[in-house]
C-alpha cells in the first residue's frame, strides 16, 4: 500500500448535476466515499512544522487528524477534530479554507492543497452516522455564564465552557438555534439537519438553549448579571442589521435585504410546497453585492423558479469577495454576471411594484485605502435592468438593540462592540463580546475562533474572581 498520493490533483468532490440542482434545495456536494478520503488524506506529507495549522483560526491539529484519516480510524479522526472544533461538520462546509488551512498546504506549492476541508466534511458525517455513544456530561464546577445569541460564536463558547463543567445558558432571540447557519446560509450548502444534530450535541453535554429571548427587551445584560446569578456573559448576537444604498426606490415592493430573503427563504422553509411564508414569486431579480451572501441569495432565487438571476456588482470577476468556489456553482447554475455596474435607481409602476433597476457602468480606477482598485462611473453609461425583484446584499452591522440597553458599553462608529483584542473583554467587567457583533459581518469560523478565546478568557476570569 502507497505511503503517500503524490497526485498534484485533488480527489474531485462529487456533486449533484448544475442543470438538476438549481431547481431543488438539496446539498449540492455529496461528499468523499471513504475510498476517496483515504486516498485524499495519503496527499498529505504531515508537515512537522504544520503550516495548515497556523491558518485555522480554531487551530485543529490537522495533519493529526487527516494521518488518522489515512489509517481508516475515522473515529479517531473525529476525536482529533473535536477537541479543536464544536461544529466541524459546519466547518467543513462553509469555512474558506482555499485562504485558511489549505492556503498554508505545501502541496498547493506545485499543485493542489490537499483538500483539508473536505476531508473535515467527511470525518464528521462519517462519526454523525456511525455514533451512537452519548457525549459525556462534564462534572458542574458550580458557575454559570450567560451567552447571548446561538450562532456559531456562541455555540463554540458554550461547549467549551459547558466542557469546563460551567452551568451555560444561551439566549437566542429567534425561534431556533443556530444564528446565520439557520437563517442565512442555504439548505443546499448546509443542511439544517447537520446544524441541528451539532447543537443537539450541545444540549447532551448539559447547555441550555432558551430561544424567542431578545436580550435588551425581555431580559438585559444588567439583570441577567444582578438578578439571574450569572458571573459572566458573552455577547454573540451577530450583525444581522442590514444595509441599504440610500438610492430613489429603494422602499418600493419587490426590495428586499438579503438578510430578509435568506430568512424567509431558509428559517421559514418559503421553499417548501405549501409554505406559508410569503415570498414573491419573481421572474427577474438582480442581487446587488459580491459576497458569498449574494451568491447564496442569487442562487436562492433561481430555485425558486426565477428565469434570470443577475448579480450586480461594481468591481469585476477578480475583485469578487465571494469564496472561488461559490462563484463557480453560481456560474454553472446560470446566474448571470453584470460587473462593472452600480444600481442608481429602482423603478416601480402605479402599484408601487419594482419593475425595473437604472444601472450605470463601471471602470476600475487608482486603489483605494483597501487596496482594491476604485470603481468610477462611466459618464453616460445608465441603462435600465428589467427587473421585478431587487436583493440587496452590501453588508450588515449589529442590531443596535444591546448597546442600546447597556450603560458603559463601548461601541465604535459602526455599533460593533469595542473588545480588548483576543480575549473578548469589553468595557464593561465581565461582559465579554466576540463574532460579528465585535467585527462587523465576517467568516462563521472567524466567530469561533473569537468564541473559543472568550471561552478561555472567561475561564481565566471567573477563577481569579473566586481564588
Amino acid at each position: 500500500m502507497a505511503l503517500h498520493n503524490m497526485d498534484p490533483k485533488r480527489c474531485p468532490m462529487p456533486s449533484q448535476d448544475p442543470n438538476v440542482r438549481n431547481k431543488n434545495f438539496k446539498e449540492v456536494a455529496l461528499g468523499y466515499t471513504p475510498e476517496m478520503a483515504v486516498n485524499e488524506a495519503k496527499r498529505c506529507l504531515g508537515c512537522k512544522n504544520k503550516p495548515c495549522q497556523t491558518g485555522c483560526p480554531v487551530g485543529i491539529d490537522i495533519p493529526s487528524f487527516i494521518a488518522k484519516v489515512a489509517e481508516e480510524d475515522f473515529e479517531g479522526a473525529y476525536q482529533v477534530l473535536s477537541a479543536s472544533s464544536a461544529l466541524p461538520a459546519v466547518c467543513g462546509r462553509v469555512c474558506p479554507q482555499e485562504t485558511q488551512c489549505e492556503g498554508k498546504c505545501v502541496r498547493g506549492i506545485k499543485g493542489e492543497s490537499v483538500g483539508i476541508g473536505r476531508l473535515e466534511r467527511f470525518v464528521a458525517d462519517w462519526h454523525r452516522e456511525h455514533n451512537t455513544a452519548a457525549p459525556t456530561v462534564p462534572e458542574s464546577n458550580g458557575h454559570k455564564v450567560a451567552i447571548i445569541g446561538a450562532g456559531p460564536s456562541g455555540l463554540t463558547a458554550a461547549g467549551d465552557l459547558a466542557k469546563l463543567g460551567y452551568k451555560v445558558t444561551v439566549y437566542e432571540a429567534l425561534h431556533l438555534a443556530g444564528g446565520v447557519l439557520v437563517y442565512g446560509i442555504p439548505e443546499f450548502r448546509l443542511p439544517k439537519a447537520i446544524v441541528q444534530n451539532e447543537i443537539e450535541g450541545l444540549q447532551a453535554m448539559g447547555v441550555d438553549i432558551e430561544t424567542n429571548m431578545v436580550i435588551g427587551k425581555v431580559l438585559t445584560i444588567d439583570e441577567l448579571m444582578h438578578d439571574y446569578g450569572y458571573e459572566a456573559v458573552y455577547v454573540a448576537s451577530g450583525a444581522g442589521l442590514p444595509r441599504f444604498m440610500d438610492i430613489p426606490g429603494e422602499s418600493l415592493k419587490g426590495v428586499y435585504s438579503a438578510n430578509e430573503y435568506l430568512t424567509r427563504v431558509n428559517l421559514m422553509k418559503a421553499y417548501k410546497e405549501g409554505s406559508k411564508t410569503p415570498i414573491k414569486k419573481s421572474k427577474n431579480v438582480a442581487v446587488v453585492g459580491g459576497g458569498n451572501v449574494a451568491m447564496d441569495a442569487a442562487r436562492s432565487a433561481k430555485r425558486l423558479g426565477a428565469e434570470n438571476v443577475y448579480i450586480v456588482y461594481r468591481r469585476g470577476m477578480e475583485e469578487l469577495p465571494a469564496r472561488k468556489e461559490e462563484v463557480e456553482h453560481a456560474e454553472e447554475e446560470g446566474i448571470i454576471f453584470k460587473l462593472l455596474t452600480n444600481p442608481v435607481r429602482v423603478l416601480g409602476d402605479e402599484n408601487g411594484c419594482v419593475t425595473g433597476m437604472e444601472c450605470v457602468e463601471m471602470e476600475l480606477g487608482e486603489p483605494d485605502d483597501s487596496g482594491r482598485r476604485r470603481p468610477v462611473e462611466k459618464k453616460d453609461s445608465n441603462f435600465v435592468l428589467d427587473v421585478d425583484t431587487m436583493i440587496m446584499s452590501i453588508g450588515t452591522s449589529p442590531n443596535p438593540l444591546i448597546r442600546s440597553t447597556t450603560p458603559g458599553l463601548e461601541t465604535n462608529r459602526h455599533g460593533c462592540i469595542v473588545t480588548n483584542g483576543d480575549d473578548g473583554l469589553t468595557s464593561r467587567e465581565g461582559v465579554y463580546a466576540g463574532g460579528d457583533a465585535v467585527t462587523g459581518a465576517a467568516t462563521v469560523i472567524l466567530a469561533m475562533g473569537a468564541g473559543k478565546h472568550a471561552a478561555k478568557a472567561i475561564d481565566e476570569y471567573i477563577k481569579s474572581k473566586n481564588k
